[in-house]
């Protein structure tokens, strides 16, 4: 079990599975919502992730279509995005976890949209596009 939270900690959640390997994406829309030249996600099935208080917290904003990227209404930090084409999925941001993490990444994806002011310089693999997880393919 997993334990996290936003920054003021109003929103608090546990995630009650183990973890799939952290996504590393770099497409332009995860940059502009994260401040940051990516965003790293961990996928979770909704039913393995409880929040414990705050859920009335979380507003979305519908970034694309079918899309919704949720954060904490009362400090701004992301807390998960989720879209109609993986139902039942959603990808915590990898940061709001409170416990080390038995996970690692992945790979990094939408490196064709990467930040030009930022090298990757780790091993993992990269992808131009979008990079299809394990949950998805369930």
């Amino acid at each position: 079990m997993y334990t996290g939270s936003c920054l003021c900690k109003a929103v608090q959640f546990r995630i009650n599975s183990e973890l799939e390997p952290i996504q590393i994406c770099h497409c332009s829309q995860c940059r502009k919502a994260q401040g940051s030249a990516f965003v790293t996600n961990i996928p979770v099935r909704e039913e393995d992730i409880e929040f414990t208080s705050g859920e009335d917290c979380i507003s979305f904003y519908e970034s694309s279509p079918g899309k919704k990227r949720c954060f904490c209404k009362i400090c701004g930090s992301p807390v998960y995005s989720k879209t109609v084409k993986v139902p039942g999925v959603v990808r915590i941001r990898a940061g709001l976890l409170n416990e080390p993490l038995k996970t690692k990444p992945l790979a990094h994806f939408y490196v064709a949209d990467k930040a030009n002011w930022y090298t990757i310089t780790d091993e993992l693999p990269q992808f131009d596009q979008q990079y299809v997880d394990t949950l998805e393919e369930s």
